[in-house]
């Protein structure tokens, strides 16, 4: 019976509050996808792992902050640790600097979602290498709440070379972009800072987005779409 177990795994047990936060927020309405940046709220977000794969790794921070009327509102920003049972290694904790103590006395899992979802709303969600992000999150939801979460989300990495084309070859990475528009990150692989730069990123994409009528969520992913079906490296 192990593998019924595994395939049909019980589903989490929320507390009657916790239950109820979860459906308000499924209740919340979704926002349209053709309304203009100019009057949109769009959250951009970075996550911190116990490493790189998808499937067994670990959620360990989100950071996020708000792009609303086409201005970063910094007021309107997340960061969080969640709890972990286990600490990471050292050669983690040297990449994203979240130590022992901090996991072990993070947000309780369910909680932090939690908070992570009533932050959001029903927000698009922008990132840079946004399938890393999305699968993280995806997976911790469904494990700690029981929550399928499909969303809307739109990726930086395949959006700045279909508007730059002449400067995709070497410029692949978060790091490259900020170089190349002078953006500083006062602390690199910290979730928040690097949603931060993102955000920044975005706005540093506006002139060329406005030039070419991307003027929307929709707009976005359309662009999105057609560098990934064309099979065009980010």
């Amino acid at each position: 019976m192990d593998w019924l177990r595994k395939l049909f795994p019980a589903p989490p047990e929320l507390t009657p509050d916790q239950a109820r936060r979860l459906a308000a927020w499924q209740a919340l309405p979704e926002p349209p996808m053709q309304q203009a940046m100019e009057e949109s709220r769009y959250v951009v977000v970075d996550v911190e792992t116990s490493g790189l794969n998808i499937h067994k790794d670990r959620l360990i921070a989100i950071g996020a902050v708000a792009v609303t009327g086409g201005r970063i509102d910094l007021g309107d920003s997340l960061e969080m640790v969640l709890q972990q049972a286990a600490v990471t290694g050292k050669d983690n904790i040297l990449i994203h600097g979240i130590c022992g103590t901090a996991q072990r006395e993070g947000v309780p899992p369910a909680e932090a979602l939690l908070n992570f979802l009533e932050y959001l709303g029903k927000s698009p969600l922008v990132a840079f290498h946004a399938r890393f992000d999305e699968s993280m999150i995806k997976r911790a939801l469904k494990q700690v709440l029981g929550l399928r979460f499909s969303h809307t989300w739109t990726d930086l990495a395949y959006i700045s070379p279909a508007l730059y084309p002449e400067l995709a070859l070497r410029n692949r990475s978060l790091d490259h972009w900020m170089t190349h528009f002078g953006l500083s990150n006062y602390a690199r692989h910290s979730a928040l800072a690097d949603a931060l730069s993102t955000a920044e990123l975005m706005l540093c994409l506006a002139n060329r987005m406005d030039a070419r009528a991307i003027r929307n969520m929709r707009d976005m992913r359309a662009l999105e779409h057609t560098r990934r079906q064309l099979g065009m490296a980010h």
